[in-house]
């Protein structure tokens, strides 16, 4: 299954393989270099259709958990002071991807988007500490009565493009798509001081599956 997405870009580079495939195929006099062409745009179309693949994912059921929005390995843990929404001290779990990751993002938690922000910025590869201060970023809040939770969707030195159409108001959904960031990136979510930390570094998360945290 590939995801909504990606529908666009899948198109173009299916054209463009075609397009160049017919073309290696009527203009390359040496076979070896025609099916070495044609081999090639076949790799790079494989690899497109695998990174906006979407697989279905079975989502853990209870109010309290904290659920993975993306696949990929935690990088860094820590104990900071979110200011922004959480208004106080948190725990940061942040989850760098890979290109060979899937890179469809699930919401972590049910309930109401109460922060929704875009800000441009640089490229620094994603599992950089400082990228989630210096990159183009979306920041991203959800409330319930279990309390707040905040995340950031971090573009990458490959990443260029944040997809996340969502709004301040909507519902979320613990395990529900809402956007995605292409080509390499970073998801850093932030839990309430008191949720316990259910991942260390070095672990690898499973977007609407794995449990970060749950909440006190």
């Amino acid at each position: 299954m590939i995801t909504k997405y990606g529908y666009e870009v899948v198109a173009v580079v299916i054209a463009l393989v075609v397009v160049g495939s017919l073309l290696a195929w009527f203009l390359v006099d040496i076979v070896e270099l025609r099916f070495g062409l044609i081999g090639l745009f076949l790799l790079f179309l494989i690899f497109t259709i695998s990174f906006f693949r979407d697989p279905e994912r079975q989502t853990p059921e209870g109010s309290g958990l904290i659920i993975s929005p993306a696949d990929g390995k935690v990088v860094l843990v820590k104990e900071v002071d979110e200011g922004e929404y959480l208004k106080g001290k948190g725990t940061q779990v942040s989850i760098f991807m890979s290109p060979f990751n899937v890179h469809v993002n699930r919401y972590p938690v049910s309930g109401r988007v109460g922060c929704f922000k875009h800000i441009p910025g640089e490229y620094l590869v994603a599992f950089d500490e400082k990228s989630s201060l210096r990159n183009e970023r979306t920041h991203i809040g959800i409330e319930n009565e279990r309390g707040r939770v905040f995340f950031r969707q971090i573009a990458g030195f490959v990443a260029r493009r944040i997809v996340a159409p969502i709004r301040v108001g909507d519902e979320a959904v613990a395990g529900e798509r809402f956007g995605m960031i292409r080509f390499g990136s970073r998801v850093d979510v932030v839990v309430p001081h008191g949720c316990e930390v259910k991942v260390q570094v070095g672990d690898r998360t499973v977007a609407g599956e794995t449990v970060l945290a749950g909440f006190a």
